[in-house]
């Protein structure tokens, strides 16, 4: 796959003691059958899974064996706290146990699209919406991320 979007992740595969770990082309595509009815994925997220699908050094995949295994474990989550999402997206990191999570919607741009946070359940001193826009691209993110790993602090 031709890098072109997120040439910052190809750049920096390691942060010195880990290593990017990428997932196959088989892998992404059967992700984007499940995920979005076949069609393509957004090109930063097809990078993004080619470059560190199985590990990345900016994002948390959690205790997931799989990229399918993360979706289909936060998803699962979802009914539990009355959330709906309706329109396709893609799980990108979770965390607080898959209570919260970031994830880019699949209908939207089609070169970088812009990463949500979603934090399901409800808490009283919380003024944003459950989902709200990081108000950054999947690589604007990145690239803030692998800023701070170059500083040496922890992305998270």
């Amino acid at each position: 796959m031709n890098i072109e979007v997120l040439k910052n992740l190809r750049d920096n595969p390691s942060d010195g003691t880990f290593a990017n770990e990428p997932i196959s082309m088989q892998e992404i595509t059967m992700l984007e059958q499940e995920f979005n009815g076949g069609n393509q994925f957004p090109k930063a997220l097809r990078e993004l899974l080619f470059l560190a699908g199985k590990f990345c050094i900016v994002f948390d995949y959690g205790l997931n064996d799989s990229q399918q295994e993360m979706q289909l474990d936060a998803r699962a989550d979802l009914p539990e706290y009355n959330r709906v999402v309706n329109r396709p997206y893609y799980i990108v990191d979770v965390y607080n146990a898959g209570e919260q999570f970031l994830f880019v919607y699949l209908d939207e741009n089609q070169i970088d699209p812009i990463l949500y946070e979603a934090s399901l359940p409800h808490r009283e001193y919380e003024v944003r919406p459950w989902v709200h826009s990081l108000n950054r691209t999947l690589s604007q993110f990145i690239q803030v991320r692998l800023d701070d790993v170059k500083k040496g602090f922890n992305p998270f």
